[in-house]
């Protein structure tokens, strides 16, 4: 694991942006195409505002993401089918793209995905890192070792907590309790690895990622292991750890 320092949230955003940016185009140049992997929330917002302006001929890139809400509707604000329609496919229009439906059948929806994942390993993970340090939503105790690509879960209440406080619910019981969310193993399959994580809500998580050994209380933990993964921080989320911590990981 590779830790980039920003100056501030906004170079964050772009600094990942640009390096997606590189990632892709060389699968395209490669293998003619490129599969990448979306994650949403508040801490991706300079990440997508930088990323739709990079030079990619995104005719060429084939677009899945994270997790979604069990029940929910994309008109619900919270929709993270709706965050990433209206933050990256209506402003790139992709070759292809895989939403997850919060109505459909769950288990459809899996079978669907999983086979789809088969066909072709992703090129880029944007993989978000949770307030309790989550992956996806594979909250601790994650299991590191499930080998289907996408599972329903059971959200945390930390990680409910982190909802309300990025305002996407009015109060905990608006909140949805299931997810599906692509496993850990299948985060850990993707060629590269780069996670934008701003802001001092994420200092704990961060701190506890990069001096804690690997374990499912920590999820992040795992992306210890990647052969190719980069965590973009800046002064806020870096805030509790020091420099000989941050040295060992440039």
């Amino acid at each position: 694991m590779k830790v980039v320092l920003a100056k501030d949230s906004t170079e964050l955003g772009l600094l990942a942006a640009k390096h997606a940016a590189k990632e892709i185009n060389a699968a395209i140049a490669k293998d003619g195409n490129a599969r990448i992997l979306l994650s949403t929330g508040a801490s991706q917002f300079t990440f997508f505002e930088a990323f739709v302006k990079e030079d990619i001929d995104w005719s060429k890139v084939e677009m899945f993401h994270l997790d979604e809400y069990v029940g929910i509707s994309t008109s619900h604000p919270a929709s993270f089918k709706k965050y990433l329609t209206e933050r990256f496919i209506n402003k790139v229009n992709p070759g292809k793209y895989h939403l997850i439906d919060g109505l459909a059948d769950p288990e459809k929806t899996i079978a669907e995905l999983t086979a789809l994942l088969a066909e072709k390993k992703v090129d880029v993970g944007l993989i978000g890192i949770g307030e309790n340090a989550h992956i996806a939503f594979n909250d601790p105790p994650a299991d590191f070792d499930d080998p289907r690509a996408y599972k329903i879960v059971t959200l945390s209440e930390t990680c409910i907590q982190q909802q309300l406080g990025e305002g996407w619910f009015a109060n905990k019981d608006e909140a949805f309790k299931q997810a599906i969310s692509m496993t850990c193993s299948k985060i850990m399959d993707c060629k590269t690895i780069i996670s934008a994580v701003p802001y001092a809500v994420k200092a704990k998580a961060i701190h506890d990622t990069l001096t804690m050994e690997e374990t499912n209380m920590v999820p992040a933990t795992l992306m210890k292991k990647h052969a190719d993964c980069t965590v973009y921080v800046d002064p806020d989320s870096a805030s509790m750890i020091n420099e000989e911590i941050l040295a060992k990981f440039n």
